[in-house]
């Protein structure tokens, strides 16, 4: 049985009872014996996290031995990460596109035994659309992950009302096509289609309205389905749940907490919740308690464990092999590419994983840093190409994110939409400079008050950027308050509103900065 699976299986027994009773209307009552079990489980592997990713490892390589690439790349000679690093180099889609072309037009065993089950769509930028490939293997961790997030919670909190209520998840379409026996579709669409069937009448909103792909029309008749539901779980990528509960609160008058009495849990992935926090509980009018995920098109990454401790918890055991390159060595020719045993808290690491879809030293472009080895937890740093280093810099989004944080905390009155930061070489006047281009839902009382604190706590938390202004190669960062609205204007031009799509927290050229030039203020 393939590694990882053991789990998977055993709690077959305990998921048809928990199906019985949710049937019966008591899934709150069961979720935390089942809870209980799947921690229990999920320690098993944790606390052994260097003999999980080495036996995830053999099962890989053994099990692709036979496959085109793996006949390419000498599995039958792999027996360790050395041999292995040796003969895989680190890819990119572009990389592997030639292999996925293979697989997309029907062949068989060319990347894993077999075709996948399904082709991930999402959208690239220097690549275009690209196809990730989903595998019979790999889809029970896609969905059983996101189960066991929640599980942790209830394991930990308590709390298991939310489960007995509506709840929904605000993401693209599910519909699918077939091509070559392969279904094609949105991450979020292909994982609705395995939401079990007992939950099919908590899930919102109605399959009618998923398909929907006017993002703006689709909100409004989300909030026409939801209004006067018993919505207790809410999830999605924060800012456009902050579109759904403004639209919400406009067509009602009402705070979300009176709207929806029940809402108890807010589940999110994708960006850093702590920009919008402020704005999002505002609008609510309580505090509801989060949970964070970390899924991706390429595997289920990581999920918060717990509500006391930093940090989301990395899946070492759902058939991913993990690599972690130092950001800062990794435009090198041959950068270090170590295994999870060899990783340092606080470093900043970009993620590369193989995985029992058929993704081999798959550099994702994410970055993460591990806040915890006991068990490894990891927070998500950035992308490796959004940076900002036209002058040495090399800031990266969680330290834009941790300034912006702490200026936020500096003035409680504000309230952010969303911002994104670019640098400015060539001014009209003066030294160069980073740009702020930020939508303020409440802004400061003191502009430049906020500006400074903004532009200290960043020189505190890059020593670089800190030489770069006391250097006088940079003067203070600059801040472009945008009109409302702006965000989403941009992104409905770009064809990108809605759904997983985010805008990018920083970037090194001014693309993105030129075009929100527009909507200042």
């Amino acid at each position: 049985m393939p590694f990882g699976l053991k789990m998977y299986k055993s709690a077959s027994l305990f998921w048809f009872i928990f199906v019985l009773l949710q049937l019966m209307g008591i899934r709150s009552f069961l979720s935390k014996p089942l809870a209980a079990y799947v921690v229990r489980q999920q320690r098993k592997w944790a606390t052994r996290p260097v003999e999980t990713q080495q036996k995830v490892f053999r099962y890989l390589i053994d099990k692709a031995k036979q496959t085109a690439f793996g006949k390419d790349h000498d599995f039958s000679g792999i027996r360790t990460h050395e041999d292995y690093k040796k003969k895989v180099p680190v890819h990119d889609y572009e990389d592997l596109k030639s292999y996925i072309e293979r697989v997309k037009a029907g062949e068989e065993d060319v990347l894993w035994p077999g075709k996948p089950l399904y082709f991930a769509k999402t959208s690239g930028t220097a690549s275009g659309t690209k196809y990730i490939p989903i595998s019979k293997e790999s889809i029970p961790y896609h969905i059983n992950s996101a189960r066991d997030a929640l599980l942790n919670y209830v394991y930990e909190s308590g709390k298991g009302r939310f489960l007995d209520g509506k709840l929904i998840f605000l993401s693209g379409s599910p519909e699918m096509h077939k091509e070559n026996g392969i279904y094609i579709g949105r991450l979020s669409g292909i994982s609705n289609h395995h939401v079990p069937s007992y939950l099919r009448t908590n899930q919102m909103p109605s399959w009618e309205t998923n398909i929907m792909e006017d993002w703006e029309a689709k909100v409004d008749t989300i909030v026409e389905e939801t209004l006067g539901k018993d919505m207790t779980l809410i999830s999605g990528i924060p800012p456009w749940v902050q579109m759904y509960f403004d639209k919400i609160v406009a067509r009602t008058g009402k705070k979300i907490k009176d709207v929806f009495p029940n809402f108890e849990l807010f589940v999110y992935g994708g960006v850093n919740f702590e920009p919008y926090r402020a704005k999002l509980f505002e609008t609510i009018g309580r505090k509801v308690d989060s949970v964070e995920t970390y899924p991706a098109s390429e595997g289920f990454i990581a999920y918060q464990d717990s509500q006391k401790e930093r940090g989301l918890l990395l899946l070492l055991n759902h058939g991913i092999f993990y690599e972690f390159i130092p950001a800062d060595q990794y435009f090198e020719k041959n950068p270090p590419r170590l295994g999870i045993g060899e990783v340092e808290l606080g470093v900043n690491y970009a993620v590369v994983m193989s995985t029992n879809a058929g993704l081999w030293g798959y550099s994702i472009g994410d970055t993460v840093q591990f806040v915890s080895k006991d068990p490894y937890r990891i927070i998500v740093s950035g992308r490796i190409k959004h940076f900002i280093s036209a002058f040495g810099e090399h800031v990266i989004g969680s330290e834009v994110e941790g300034a912006m944080k702490y200026a936020v905390s500096r003035h409680p009155e504000v309230e952010l939409v969303e911002f994104t930061v670019a640098p400015q070489v060539t001014p009209a006047e003066g030294l160069p400079l980073h740009e702020w281009y930020i939508e303020f839902a409440k802004p400061p009382a003191d502009l430049a008050a906020f500006e400074k604190d903004l532009n200290l706590q960043l020189q505190k938390l890059n020593s670089y950027y800190d030489d770069l202004i006391s250097g006088n190669v940079l003067r203070p960062l600059k801040i472009y308050s945008l009109q409302k609205a702006a965000f989403q204007e941009y992104m409905k031009s770009q064809g990108k509103l809605g759904g997983q799509n985010k805008v990018p927290r920083l970037s090194n050229d001014r693309k993105l900065a030129d075009e929100l030039q527009k909507y200042s203020i």
